[in-house]
């Protein structure tokens, strides 16, 4: 026994080749800067803002949070990286060997008149006892095939914690958007009810004009026109409030709470919603580091890149131990007495002459493989890129568009007051009112339109720059 353990001892010392090509990044295949110049300052970078330092309303902190209890796409992407590292960690264990206590008992019987080939006028009547402790098929990793296969299994669990990540931050982007988006449809319902009360009043006050003569018919058939435009319009937003509800509780996984329903309903609109801070946009380059899609595609690629190094080991020799030692006996009795110890020591190697190319068709689809995880790696950093300077390019466009809106629906306010104070004084007749009414309820909508286009880029650049990254530490792997 004790040379056995010696003998298993040394010969796992002698693991230690690898034919794992060393790794070097790729270069970042866009540019090194921004196509427009950077803006929010150069404060806390967007990686290192957790959500609930970005998103300040206190309910659509609540609803991330049962969100990220909840959802199922993010329960998924947990119970995949769980899985990943189990089958890491069966790859790894095939590094050791396998030992297994064993004990047995043979009995054999043979009859009178055959025994050992021969004819024997007794029967026969033997017992095997036997103890030990056995080492079956360990594979010596001379040439690192193992553990490149279990360094491919390890890169791909981690390709799978940061996938984990990347659905976590896209998540809270999406309650949030949907959130906004909510807000936003319920803000444009009441200004459709507002406007579909307004010319109700208005169709009785033609109505009563035209009686005394003062309006036409056509003025009432535009009122009454103007007017089933705006019921179409709240039937409309009514459904698409309710969609977005809808939506919200898929997201969060649960019902909504009935606290956090009367907190949703007391929020006024977006106009009163905490404003998200700016945020600095650093260096496509930061993007590496803090954007949990690009981490997933790396250890992807690293996977790729040690398969090749399990497909160049596949052309030298392969050895294996079957081994045990222990005690034998004819007798129960004698089992441990002196002379009875027993071992086997059973070495084989397996030396690759002819396979048809396969080894080679094998390194030839490693190395393919390679190339295009790190052609998806490049695409991912260029998506990234993509992202980020489409959200930068809009942040500035989207303060003096809606600037610009506000200062038309104040116009168009003014407009509808004075055109309605002239129908009153028999100045103009009633279709410039109509027309002043929908100019201003068209400004109004795209107001609230524009406002949440630009809530929602300013959380698409938060969400691209890799934004609360670091609140989801991934569990480190073992070596």
């Amino acid at each position: 026994m004790r040379r056995f353990a010696v003998t298993s001892f040394v010969l796992a010392g002698l693991t230690g080749c690898s034919f794992i090509p060393d790794y070097h990044r790729p270069a970042l295949p866009v540019s090194a800067q921004w196509p427009v110049p950077a803006t929010g300052g150069a404060g806390q970078a967007a990686g290192d803002i957790g959500w609930r330092e970005f998103f300040t309303d206190p309910a659509l902190q609540q609803l991330i949070g049962l969100s990220l209890e909840n959802n199922r796409d993010l329960r998924v992407a947990v119970l995949n990286v769980q899985a990943m590292q189990a089958q890491y960690l069966s790859s790894r264990a095939s590094l050791f060997p396998t030992l297994d206590a064993t004990a047995g008992l043979e009995r054999s019987h043979t009859p009178s008149d055959v025994y050992m080939g021969s004819y024997s006028s007794a029967a026969s009547d033997l017992r095997d006892y036997s103890l030990g402790v056995g080492a079956v098929s360990w594979e010596l990793d001379l040439f690192g095939n193992i553990r490149s296969k279990a360094r491919a299994a390890r890169e791909t669990y981690l390709s799978d914690v940061y996938t984990r990540q990347s659905v976590q931050i896209s998540l809270i982007a999406e309650v949030s958007s949907v959130y906004l988006t909510w807000l936003a449809d319920r803000e444009s319902l009441a200004i459709s009810q507002s406007t579909a009360a307004d010319q109700a009043a208005s169709l009785k006050l033609v109505r009563l004009e035209l009686a005394h003569g003062t309006a036409t018919a056509m003025d009432e058939a535009e009122a009454e026109s103007t007017l089933d435009t705006a019921d179409a319009n709240v039937a409309a937003y009514t459904r698409q409030v309710a969609q977005d509800m809808d939506e919200l509780v898929l997201l969060a996984g649960a019902p909504l709470p009935q606290d956090l329903l009367t907190r949703m309903n007391a929020v006024a609109g977006l106009e009163v919603e905490p404003g998200l801070q700016p945020l600095p946009s650093g260096l496509p380059s930061d993007l590496l580091e803090r954007r949990p899609d690009i981490m997933a595609a790396e250890h992807t690629l690293l996977s790729a890149n040690a398969n090749v190094g399990a497909a160049r080991s596949a052309f030298f020799p392969q050895i294996t131990i079957t081994a045990n030692g222990g005690t034998a006996s004819g007798g129960l009795q004698h089992l441990f007495a002196a002379g009875s110890g027993a071992w086997l020591f059973e070495p084989d190697i397996s030396v690759p002459i002819f396979a048809g190319g396969q080894n080679l068709a094998n390194l030839d689809y490693a190395k393919v493989e390679k190339r295009v995880e790190i052609a998806n790696y490049e695409k991912t950093i260029q998506s990234a890129f993509h992202d980020v300077s489409d959200a930068l390019n809009a942040r500035g466009t989207y303060v003096s568009q809606v600037a610009a809106e506000q200062a038309l629906v104040n116009a168009d306010s003014r407009y509808y007051q004075l055109s309605g104070m002239r129908f009153r004084a028999g100045i103009d007749n009633y279709l410039n009112v109509l027309v002043a009414e929908n100019s201003l309820l068209s400004a109004r909508l795209a107001l609230v339109s524009l406002q949440l286009a630009a809530l929602q880029n300013n959380i698409t650049l938060y969400k691209s720059l890799g934004g609360g990254w670091n609140e989801y530490s991934p569990q480190k792997a073992p070596s």
